[in-house]
């Protein structure tokens, strides 16, 4: 039994826990495949998501469909991981006994030694990489202080808990001598990162000890909070051209009787002259944020303030979420979760409407220029590449012919030669 198959569900974070697990398995003389189309392994490993109530259906679904595999004899041994399993630990357990045990978001390592091997504490910064080789998520801290309504993050992490500086300089560079040229730096809350270890706000600091590691061309920032938001990383960004021109901060909502219920901290105010002086201070920033819909309490005003801020602030990039009523939250525990979920996606669906429209304007406004762009692969025609303005998986693509002959995971300037509402086209 030295086979595993590691499925990975939910964000990016879930996916550097997954790297840094099979990395352990590998040094134990496991063979290990990422998500594959057809698992082949005795073993299979499940890192759930338990965020909202989409993504515990996935996590239960996949669960399911893989104890009915062990029950055909596909495989041999299952088990999950991760914050679904976090959240609802003893629950699953009685639920669900066909997994051969489950394990948390934070005590993954007992796996290692009840497969037989054990932990390599001197391999803690290193990871076996699941996307492609040129970038990586670098994931700085643990957890979350915010009290947000609706959110059960903290719930499943605890607590903030940022890594060293010198642990994730460690880190970086390991990955830079693999060949990573692009750090994807995320948290739950970049905002908050350094004030447990530092008693003080070091993304700043960070940032610019990253972009000091060989081989590191590309910074980029997600999931800031805007309260307290650290503003000394807008020097940063401005003067530092590795640190891509991008900010990813979820603003959720902007009415005044809003924010106060989402218990944001943070007026509609203090959130428009925040996003002022971002755009001030690093000219060209592209600003990713996302917004829920039908969240308690939200009026028909509400949501048509709300259309009119994205109307006016033209999101670079936006998301949006129709609210999810979770166990245990504050909402949960103090509000009625009485808009019909209809409505919720009858709102959602109007914003992206709305930003899709923005969107294709500004794709339109970058016709004709030359930006820097990295080919993250090559798929039906054409080479697909990125701007310093795009994070993978969420965010455009540039569509290059694929008679260009180009490599995956270089840069290249690209001019633009064409735009449709969520992508770029172009020619060397």
């Amino acid at each position: 039994m030295k086979r595993v198959d590691v499925i990975t569900l939910g964000c990016s974070k879930n996916l550097v826990d997954s790297e840094f697990l099979i990395r352990q398995f590998e040094a134990g003389g496991f063979t290990v495949e990422h998500d594959p189309d057809t698992p082949r392994g005795e073993i299979v490993v499940i890192n759930t998501c338990g965020f909202i109530g989409d993504a515990k259906e996935e996590s239960i679904d996949t669960i399911l469909d893989f104890v009915e595999a062990k029950k055909r004899g596909k495989i041999r041994k299952l088990f999950v991981m991760g914050c679904l399993s976090e959240r609802y630990f003893d629950q699953m357990g009685q639920e669900i006994p066909e997994v051969d045990k489950f394990y948390g978001k934070f005590n993954w390592k007992e796996l290692i030694s009840d497969l037989g091997s054990s932990f390599r504490p001197d391999l803690t910064n290193e990871r076996s990489l699941t996307t492609p080789g040129h970038f990586a998520y670098l994931k700085i801290s643990e957890g979350c202080n915010r009290t947000c309504s609706y959110c059960a993050i903290p719930i499943i992490t605890g607590k903030h808990r940022s890594k060293t500086i010198e642990d994730l300089l460690d880190e970086a560079s390991f990955l830079a001598s693999k060949g990573v040229k692009e750090l994807q730096v995320v948290a739950q809350d970049l905002s908050y990162y350094g004030t447990d270890l530092y008693k003080k706000r070091r993304l700043a600091t960070l940032v610019e000890k990253l972009t000091e590691i060989d081989g590191i061309e590309w910074v980029r920032l997600h999931y800031a909070y805007p309260a307290g938001f650290p503003k000394d990383i807008l020097d940063v960004m401005a003067q530092n051209p590795k640190v891509c021109t991008y900010m990813d901060i979820a603003l959720q909502h902007i009415s005044d009787n809003m924010l106060k219920l989402m218990r944001r901290g943070i007026t509609k105010k203090e959130s428009i002259q925040l996003i002022r002086e971002m755009r001030e201070k690093v000219p060209g920033i592209h600003l990713r944020t996302t917004m829920i819909t039908g969240h308690p309490g939200e009026t028909a005003k509400d949501f048509e303030e709300l259309l009119e801020f994205i109307s006016a602030t033209r999101f670079e990039r936006l998301g949006v979420f129709p609210y999810s009523h979770e166990e245990d939250t504050f909402a949960w525990k103090n509000y009625e979760d009485n808009i019909p979920s209809s409505l919720k996606q009858e709102r959602a669906d109007r914003i992206m409407e709305l930003q899709r429209n923005i969107s294709r304007e500004l794709n339109e406004q970058k016709v004709g220029q030359t930006l820097k762009v990295i080919i993250d692969r090559k798929e039906d025609g054409f080479y697909i590449g990125r701007t310093e303005f795009d994070s993978p998986e969420v965010d455009p693509e540039v569509l290059i012919p694929d008679s260009e002959n180009l490599k995956t995971g270089q840069f290249y300037n690209v001019r633009i030669t064409a735009a449709d509402d969520y992508d770029l086209y172009g020619r060397i």
